[in-house]
């Protein structure tokens, strides 16, 4: 698929950043990927504010394409920059929260190993609060399909399990003054054209044929227990 190009400077990325937050700089050998900027929005078409995000919540939108899910989460704590690593050991450095408090992060909610995802009736991968009876510890993203564990606080690296490599984050940019939230880029280990490939008849049949379009203006955000019939934990 012909649906990116690379933003080819660092200074570009840290625009998109809020302004107490530097960026530090990208490895040579990964960068953004820029996708058509989405605003986040409630389901009334108002911005999402970044401070309204309950603390320690599942939230979901779909970016960059109409079928692929994102988690938007509010930590309640700084997420720093991190050093990270695809499974092709492409290194890149995670750029961390944003936020008043650098609390707010988005991640692809495609797990890397099995591309489990949330749908409207189930799903099998969500952050938790506690630990799941075979966790490692407390607020992680947990998939119950083959029990893979990230941290959300780290650039989703993988604690345990199968997964071979982080989710791909979504980057945010914040806007200080009105506090809202415009996805624009992803990093890291992209799965979109694995997922497209195993999940076409069923993608089809749950988004039609929209779901391979990009998402540009706004992006629907909406809790994933209201979003998902039986959100399965594990």
């Amino acid at each position: 698929m012909d649906r990116r190009s690379f933003i080819e400077s660092c200074t570009a990325g840290a625009a998109c950043l809020s302004g107490s937050a530097a960026l530090p700089a990208f490895a040579a050998n990964a960068r953004p990927k820029a996708y058509a900027r989405a605003l986040l929005v409630n389901e009334q078409g108002q911005p999402v504010k970044a401070s309204q995000l309950l603390p320690l919540t599942n939230y979901v939108f779909h970016y960059p394409f109409e079928a692929t899910p994102a988690f938007l989460l509010n930590l309640d704590k700084p997420a720093l920059p991190q050093a990270m690593s695809t499974r092709s050991s492409d290194s890149y450095a995670w750029p961390g929260g944003v936020g008043a408090s650098r609390s707010v992060v988005s991640y692809s909610a495609i797990c890397a190993h099995q591309l489990v995802y949330p749908t409207k009736e189930v799903s099998f991968i969500s952050f938790r609060k506690t630990r799941p009876q075979r966790g490692v510890q407390d607020h992680l993203i947990h998939c119950c399909a083959d029990h893979s564990q990230y941290d959300p606080a780290k650039g989703a690296e993988v604690l345990s399990g199968p997964a071979p490599q982080p989710l791909c984050a979504v980057l945010l940019e914040h806007n200080p003054r009105t506090d809202t939230l415009t996805a624009y880029a992803t990093l890291g280990g992209e799965l979109f054209d694995d997922f497209f490939r195993k999940y076409q008849m069923k993608l089809s049949l749950e988004v039609g044929p929209r779901a391979t379009n990009a998402v540009s203006g706004q992006a629907v955000v909406r809790e994933l227990e209201k979003f998902c019939r039986n959100s399965i934990q594990c």
